[in-house]
């Protein structure tokens, strides 16, 4: 079993990736990475959120199930890029209420989530980063993946103030939100110092 396992949130594009890597490096963490690449229907779901968002969002969800068992069965210390919890409370709410996620859709796949939730340890650590829609846009475009590269800014939006609604609404576990407009806590050594001092007294 994992001794501790901190998990890293926060919309596309806000810094997850580096994240999981600076603790990776600084403080020696086991990381999950969110499996993205491998997703069949992403690059059909960007093209057409409406025909495509059940079959992502469960596509998703099950292999992010599959994720945490595998994290819980893991020992050390360990941190995870997105939870099963946003995919589900954030991403596939999103869908439905815009109408891109039929209600039938939506019944089917909550009632699979709350069944699944109920067998999950939480994290011990939640970490939100919370990051602009502008900022997050120029990282979307600079890291250059091309299902991403047409993502509508009001999508990103709409997100940003569900996550809002999450974190504030989140009590599962201890949480923490860092401002990442800047990534100060990778690049710059007043930023990495501050960022340490936030984090450490939960680790």
């Amino acid at each position: 079993m994992a001794d501790r396992f901190v998990a890293v949130a926060g919309n596309i594009g806000v810094g997850k990736t580096s994240l999981v890597k600076f603790m990776h490096e600084r403080y020696g963490f086991e990381p999950f990475y969110e499996p993205f690449a491998t997703n069949p229907y992403l690059d059909d779901f960007y093209k057409d959120m409406k025909q495509w968002s059940f079959h992502s969002q469960m596509w998703f969800l099950t292999h992010k199930y599959k994720l945490h068992r595998e994290l819980e069965r893991t020992n050390g210390t360990l941190v995870q890029d997105r939870t099963i919890y946003e995919d589900a409370e954030i991403f596939a709410q999103s869908l439905y209420r815009s109408r891109r996620m039929k209600k039938r859709d939506w019944e089917t796949y909550l009632t699979l989530y709350e069944a699944m939730k109920k067998s999950l340890k939480p994290p011990d650590l939640t970490i939100y980063l919370r990051c602009s829609v502008r900022a997050i846009r120029k990282r979307i475009k600079k890291r250059g993946r091309e299902s991403e590269q047409d993502i509508p800014a009001a999508y990103l939006r709409r997100l940003n103030g569900l996550y809002e609604e999450w974190y504030e609404n989140w009590d599962e576990s201890p949480k923490l939100v860092w401002e990442s407009e800047e990534l100060d806590y990778v690049e710059d050594l007043e930023g990495h110092l501050a960022f340490r001092r936030a984090i450490e007294p939960f680790l």
